[in-house]
């Protein structure tokens, strides 16, 4: 696994992809992100599994900051889909 700062990934990211290998993305030396490629074959489901429960994790921790429930988060998705439709369809003419 290799480990990059975002500056590297963003400057060598076609490379990245072409190795198949998984990075690490450091933001000031603090983990921002993990960038897996997708192999051809799937993942295991143990991986699977405890990437579901960090994101799970990750995502109720930043709902319960902003104090935020699900019909919040709905209505804010939706807001967001229409406003990117309308910015597609304003490109397309």
């Amino acid at each position: 696994m290799k480990i990059s700062s975002i500056r590297e990934f963003r400057d060598n990211a076609s490379s990245l992809l072409r190795s198949g290998d998984p990075a690490l993305v450091t933001r000031r030396g603090r983990l921002a992100g993990i960038f897996f490629p997708r192999p051809e074959a799937t993942l295991p489901a143990e991986l699977k599994r405890e990437f579901f429960s960090l994101l799970s994790t990750e995502l109720a921790r930043r709902l319960k900051r902003r104090r935020s429930d699900d019909d919040e988060l709905q209505e804010d998705f939706e807001s967001w889909r229409k406003s990117r439709r309308r910015r597609e369809a304003g490109g397309r003419r």
